[in-house]
C-alpha cells in the first residue's frame, strides 16, 4: 500500500511541510486558483533555474514566495531587474502585494525535483534515456544521498508498445517514515509521445554529533 501512496502526502507534518500555507473558508476557491496561476507563471518564466521548491504563504494583505532554486541569478537577474519584473506581474495578476524571496539550493544533486527535470531535459534533446537515468544515480550517490530510484516509462527508444523500465541504487525505505524521501514526477514531451519520470532520493541520515556520543557512553558507564 505504501508504495501506491505520494511519499510526499504520506510523510507531511514528520518530515515533510505544505507547499501552500494558508487558511480561509471565504476565499478558499479563489485563493487555490491564484496559486496555481502562480506555480504556473514561475515555471514558465524561471523554469530553467532549477526550482526545486515552491512555498506560498498568505497574510491578510500579503502574498509570500519562497523560492529554492539551483541558479538564483537567473531569478534575481542583473541588478534585480528579472525579480523586480516578476513582483510587478504578480502584483498585477492577483490584485495584491507579493514578496519574493529567493534562496539557492544547497545540493542540487540531493533534489529530486532538480534531478527529474534534467532527465528530461537529456530525453528531450534525444539522449539515450538508460545513460540519462545511470549517470543522474550516480551524481546523486557521489553526492552522499543513501539510494536513489527511478521510474521511467513511455515508449521507450521509440518503440510502438510502451513499457516501464527501473533503476535502483542504495536504500529507498518508501515505507519507513522517519527516513526523508524526496519525490518527483516529471513529464518529458518527445516525437514519439512522452515519457514519465518518476525519482525518489533518500537524503542522508543525520549522524549523532560527538557531544550526543560521549553522553551515551557516560550513561552506559554509569549504568555498569
Amino acid at each position: 500500500m505504501a508504495q501506491k501512496v505520494n511519499p510526499i502526502g504520506f510523510r507531511l507534518v514528520l518530515n515533510k511541510a505544505w507547499n501552500s500555507v494558508w487558511h480561509d473558508k471565504k476565499n478558499y476557491a479563489e485563493y487555490v486558483r491564484q496559486d496555481a496561476l502562480i506555480r504556473d507563471y514561475l515555471h514558465e518564466i524561471v523554469g530553467s533555474s532549477g526550482i526545486d521548491t515552491l512555498t506560498i504563504s498568505r497574510s491578510i494583505n500579503d502574498v509570500t514566495i519562497d523560492l529554492v532554486v539551483a541558479r538564483p541569478g537567473l531569478v534575481i537577474g542583473r541588478g534585480g531587474s528579472m525579480i523586480e519584473q516578476i513582483k510587478k506581474h504578480l502584483d498585477v495578476m492577483i490584485d495584491g502585494r507579493v514578496r519574493l524571496n529567493v534562496q539557492e539550493v544547497q545540493n542540487p544533486d540531493l533534489s529530486a525535483v532538480i534531478v527529474a527535470e534534467n532527465i528530461i531535459r537529456s530525453i528531450e534533446r534525444r539522449f539515450p534515456y538508460k545513460r540519462a537515468a545511470t549517470g543522474a544515480m550516480r551524481r546523486v550517490m557521489d553526492a552522499g544521498a543513501d539510494g536513489i530510484k527511478i521510474f521511467v516509462s513511455g515508449r521507450l527508444g521509440g518503440r510502438q508498445i510502451a513499457r516501464r523500465e527501473k533503476f535502483r541504487e542504495g536504500s529507498v525505505p518508501t515505507s519507513t517514515l522517519s527516513r526523508d524521501v524526496k519525490y518527483a514526477y516529471r513529464v518529458a514531451k518527445t516525437k514519439k509521445g512522452t515519457i514519465g519520470i518518476k525519482v525518489w532520493i533518500t537524503q542522508p541520515e543525520e549522524k549523532p554529533t560527538d557531544k550526543k556520543v560521549k553522553g551515551i557512553r557516560n550513561r552506559n558507564t554509569i549504568g555498569n
